[in-house]
């Protein structure tokens, strides 16, 4: 798991993003990006330390922007992305255990093929983003906004999108068992042959 260290500035509370040194994470205490006396570096050292290891172990990158890199194949367990932005990200085949994504912002990025479990996506914005055909178990993504995103022919099993304001979006042919979608918003959202009976939803009509 990350290390919960606090930004040394003393008026900040954020999380301080990791320190690396030879290829290895640690655990001193730190800036958080905002705040940080050399953000292009640290923000250099913390992508070639993800493009250079295929498991990454609690690293915290929050509030990174992350654009046109391809993560693909990685392992995350135990990771901090709260606050960060991706634009042009593929991640296909990529798995996730346990990492936070809170309020992160997800723009044209590529997830198809994701294994993701036990991780969180509270409130975060996902724009033109592709989860097709991934395993979603356990998830929070309560409180998410989705633009003409996808989430087709995934397990979404037990996963929660409580609150979620959904635009345009796809849940076709998904295994939605347990998931939860009380009180969402939704508009053109579609979920067609997913077993929406073994779902939870407010008193609406289930879009087709």
């Amino acid at each position: 798991m990350f290390k919960l260290n606090i930004c040394s500035n003393p008026t900040c509370k954020h999380n301080a993003v990791s320190l690396i040194e030879n290829g290895i994470i640690l655990e001193n205490q730190g800036y958080c990006i905002d705040h940080h006396p050399d953000k292009e570096r640290i923000e250099q050292e913390i992508f070639e330390y993800i493009l250079k290891n295929e498991k990454i172990v609690g690293l915290n990158a929050a509030g990174i922007n992350f654009y046109d890199l391809s993560f693909s194949g990685k392992k995350f367990y135990g990771c901090n992305f709260q606050r960060c932005s991706f634009t042009n990200i593929n991640t296909e085949g990529c798995r996730h255990r346990m990492s936070f994504f809170d309020f992160a912002v997800f723009s044209d990025c590529n997830l198809i093929e994701s294994n993701i479990q036990f991780s969180s996506f509270a409130g975060a914005t996902l724009s033109h983003v592709l989860y097709t055909n991934s395993d979603l178990v356990h998830n929070n993504f309560c409180g998410i906004t989705t633009y003409q995103s996808s989430f087709d022919d995934s397990d979404l099993y037990n996963s929660r999108f409580i609150g979620a304001n959904l635009y345009n979006t796809s849940f076709r042919n998904c295994n939605i068992k347990n998931t939860n979608f009380m009180n969402i918003t939704q508009e053109n959202v579609s979920f067609k042959l997913s077993n929406t009976r073994a779902a939870f939803f407010s008193e609406m009509e289930v879009e087709s």
